[in-house]
């Protein structure tokens, strides 16, 4: 056989183990992405794309292989306790998301990170949630279900809620189970939809009364010098008195001095 003939079998058959491997390991990166999570079910339709459920599964976390091409996620009757920062920061193309009825009272900080251009559905109901915490909702516009959970009113909440994006109905599923000052009266309301309660108004009051402490320890502290300042300037004054009383004196005896000499 020609030597070309060899190099050329032998180039075509390296070449073909390549495109070989090639399309495995192509095979299994779209597996590995594709793929449903771990003892959850998976189902995929042309008009709503996979949608992932892994409901009452007694899930302590949230998993991290949902695969990234997931429009919906059901997580829901789980024993969660916290999201953690950019859980679902993979997940570009999520529609859909569903965590309520766990034990979730922690939203880290970017716990939904990633999710604002395509999320639309956010369920957090029937949680453990106390403290709004606004930088976990980073971004997000989705609609969000954020009721039966026990949410504490106070003036943290107040100054957080202007600062998220979320569809504004979604912010009167916080009603209140406890409220900072107690006394405001607010329990069992809809804290968004009492714009005339002012929780700040404690905080406020502290502030002044703070200024008027400062003011007052500021204005006791002109008055002391300016006692000092006085009392100093007389001690002063007495003794140039006395000094200039006792000039008169001096002058007299210098001139009686005088005269007795020019006699003499």
């Amino acid at each position: 056989m020609p030597l070309a003939a060899v190099w050329l079998l032998r180039y075509s058959v390296v070449m073909c183990l390549l495109l070989h491997s090639l399309v495995l390991m192509t095979t299994c990166f779209h597996h590995a992405a594709t793929t449903c999570s771990k003892n959850c079910y998976c189902s995929e339709t042309e008009s709503e794309g996979k949608t992932m459920r892994c409901s009452n599964l007694q899930l302590t976390e949230i998993p991290e292989d949902i695969p990234n091409d997931t429009r919906r996620v059901y997580l829901d009757f789980n024993l969660i306790t916290a999201v953690p920062t950019n859980a679902f920061a993979s997940l570009t193309h999520l529609f859909e998301l569903d965590l309520s009825h766990n034990e979730i009272g922690q939203l880290e900080p970017g716990a939904f990170r990633g999710l604002g251009s395509s999320l639309q559905f956010l369920d957090l109901s029937s949680n453990k949630l106390v403290n709004f915490n606004p930088d976990a909702f980073e971004g997000l516009r989705a609609r969000a279900n954020l009721t039966n959970n026990p949410w504490l009113c106070d003036c943290n909440l107040q100054m957080a809620l202007p600062r998220v994006d979320l569809e504004p109905a979604s912010l009167t599923g916080i009603v209140c189970q406890t409220s900072d000052p107690e006394e405001i009266g607010v329990q069992g309301l809809a804290f968004l939809l009492e714009p005339d309660i002012d929780l700040c108004v404690v905080m406020k009051r502290t502030t002044d009364v703070a200024m008027l402490v400062v003011m007052f320890g500021w204005f006791t502290m002109v008055i002391s010098y300016l006692v000092y300042y006085v009392r100093a300037n007389q001690e002063d004054a007495r003794r140039h008195l006395e000094y200039l009383k006792s000039l008169p004196s001096r002058q007299g005896k210098s001139e009686e001095s005088s005269t007795i000499s020019t006699v003499v």
